[in-house]
């Protein structure tokens, strides 16, 4: 059994605020409507829906400039990361999303985790391309040295 809903947020992996969208019955019942994510078709709610596309339109325009502005100032940075190591070039331990997280912030460039994404954790030193995911349209790329402390 499924069911539509019109979002109410963006939902990763689903859809964009304003989108109406078919799930499943118990995807809607115990996630997506408690948490107020999405509402019902009715009638009532796509006239809702109608009235508000410009807003939800102008929001979605707002969000991908600033991404975009982001991103260029993301391809230009390089950062650099120090971590302890070993004679052969191999790190105590291993570079995480987190620690590149930290390297952002003192930056003064502030993500959240889920934007950085880092397949594996790094574990030698040398220069590597993290993917920074900024929305689902706006992707770059991060350049980061992994030095020796």
């Amino acid at each position: 059994m499924s069911q539509e809903v019109i979002l109410i947020n963006d939902v990763p992996g689903l859809g964009e605020q304003g989108k109406k969208v078919k799930v499943s019955d118990g995807y809607a019942r115990n996630y997506l409507l408690p948490r107020k994510l999405a509402t019902a078709v009715t009638a009532a709610t796509l006239r809702q829906l109608e009235k508000k596309r410009a807003e939800y339109d102008a929001r979605r325009i707002r969000i991908r400039e600033e991404a975009e502005a982001l991103a260029a100032k993301l391809n230009e940075t390089e950062l650099s990361i120090k971590a302890k190591a070993g004679n052969e070039g191999k790190i105590f331990g291993s570079v995480t999303a987190q620690h590149v997280l930290q390297a952002l912030k003192d930056a003064k460039i502030n993500l959240e985790k889920h934007q950085v994404v880092l397949e594996n954790p790094i574990k030698e030193l040398g220069t590597y391309s993290v993917a920074i995911k900024l929305t689902s349209e706006v992707h770059t790329s991060l350049k980061i040295n992994v030095v020796a402390e």
